[in-house]
């Protein structure tokens, strides 16, 4: 009995866990693109590292050419007035630490490309696309509901652009994508003799897991004046099977076991548009659509007991909508401005504190330096203000019964600085 509930408890970690990567997908992967808010990040390809977003973009990059950045991400996530009822107890109140659960974190990119011939352009991008730690102290109110999330990715795409002729681009791409993640909650001891909870009693569980799987990536950049082009790209769902093991500690430990999840990250579609003014200034815009409906319910399989339980998703698909503008100073100066509206996948009936995600407003900035020929430099920033979200898991949910209910109000914001360089062979 103690073993099923405390493998129904990590059943809604696991998944949450792989959502928090997916829901705080990292779409900083230019610090060029970060400084108008990653509007136009389709149709710009002002220099290689846009191919993440379009791959169709290369083909406007003659040569050799490598580009890489650094992007900090320091958010902020408080949790304030959690309360929570213990599992198969509804009339016994926890409470506990309600204080900044996010920890900031820095994710590198590098991109290479290289111009075969004058239709063809090769490159690859090494990018770390999901990734996030919210970590509690362990007597908070949701123990029970996670107390560590932590999830590491790393994406490899080779990717290849032809230009059947000179106003069309085409790009393709396959993701080589790795995950790890670790997790943690606190479980409640169950008698085996009477099936009550012992009172006070309290084991840890814990979850590592990891896995690699291949996706792929398409675009198309239409060039119809010097002046103007329209992009259109498409990262795929990726299907995971993750592999791992659960391990306890505690007064009543069960054995320890292998277990197995399949988890999909969502297909993604961003259509932009570019367009220069003059020789001055430029605008461009960003379509974003993110298919969170993929992810409705999460199986988890133990090694010894197969089906061990099914827990509830209930994303729904979200949209990205972005708005920018550039002005080119001089031959070695270009400033970055850009606003856009972020939705979140997940309402305060399914969210949990392991993503306590909401609405988002991007306010971006960055500023390009061309120091030669060879050598340009970009810094983005980008602050980001998130609505305030709301906990309210009332028990009633698959698995619940292993969680118990949790309300919590929470307030969130990030502030990112982005740093590229980028080198001309």
């Amino acid at each position: 009995m103690k073993k099923l509930m405390t493998l129904t408890a990590l059943g809604t970690l696991l998944v949450y866990s792989d959502a928090l990567a997916s829901g705080f997908n990292l779409k900083e992967q230019s610090a060029a693109a970060m400084g108008n808010a990653f509007a136009g990040a389709t149709a710009g390809a002002e220099d290689i590292s846009y191919s993440f977003f379009n791959p169709a973009g290369l083909t406007r990059h003659g040569g050799t050419k490598v580009s890489f950045s650094g992007t900090w991400i320091a958010p902020r996530s408080k949790a304030k007035r959690a309360i929570a009822h213990i599992p198969g107890e509804p009339g016994e109140e926890i409470s506990g630490y309600t204080g900044d659960i996010v920890h900031a974190a820095v994710a590198p990119n590098f991109y290479a490309s290289h111009q075969i011939n004058s239709k063809w352009t090769a490159g690859v991008s090494l990018n770390v696309p999901y990734g996030m730690v919210t970590k509690y102290n362990d007597d908070w109110a949701g123990r029970f509901h996670g107390t560590l999330s932590k999830v590491t990715t790393v994406t490899l795409t080779p990717m290849l652009a032809y230009r059947p002729y000179c106003k069309l681009s085409l790009g393709a791409g396959l993701q080589l994508q790795y995950i790890k993640a670790r997790l943690r909650n606190s479980t409640l001891v169950k008698n085996p003799a009477t099936g009550g909870i012992i009172p006070g009693v309290e084991d840890r569980a814990s979850l590592e897991g990891d896995t690699f799987d291949i996706g792929y990536t398409l675009g198309a950049l239409y060039e119809y004046s010097d002046q103007t082009r329209f992009g259109i790209g498409y990262r795929s769902q990726v299907k995971h099977k993750l592999k791992g093991d659960i391990k306890f500690e505690g007064l009543m430990l069960p054995a320890n076991q292998d277990i197995s999840a399949r988890i999909t990250t969502p297909a993604n579609l961003t259509i932009g548009a570019y367009h220069d003014i003059n020789d001055k200034w430029s605008v461009m815009a960003e379509f974003g659509r993110t298919y969170w409906s993929s992810f409705d319910t999460l199986d988890i399989y133990g090694e010894n007991n197969g089906k061990m339980s099914t827990t509830e998703e209930r994303w729904k698909d979200t949209t990205f909508y972005a708005i920018g503008a550039s002005y080119q100073y001089n031959d070695q100066w270009k400033f970055r401005v850009g606003f856009a509206v972020d939705q979140s996948a997940v309402g305060q009936e399914y969210r949990t504190p392991r993503i306590p995600d909401s609405d988002r407003l991007w306010y971006s900035s960055g500023i390009e330096y061309k120091y030669n020929d060879d050598w340009t430099f970009n810094l983005g920033y980008t602050y980001i203000r998130a609505d305030k979200g709301k906990v309210k898991l009332l028990g009633y949910h698959d698995g619940d019964n292993a969680r118990g209910s949790l309300q919590a109000d929470y307030e969130n914001d990030i502030h990112i600085l982005g740093f590229g360089a980028s080198y001309n062979f």
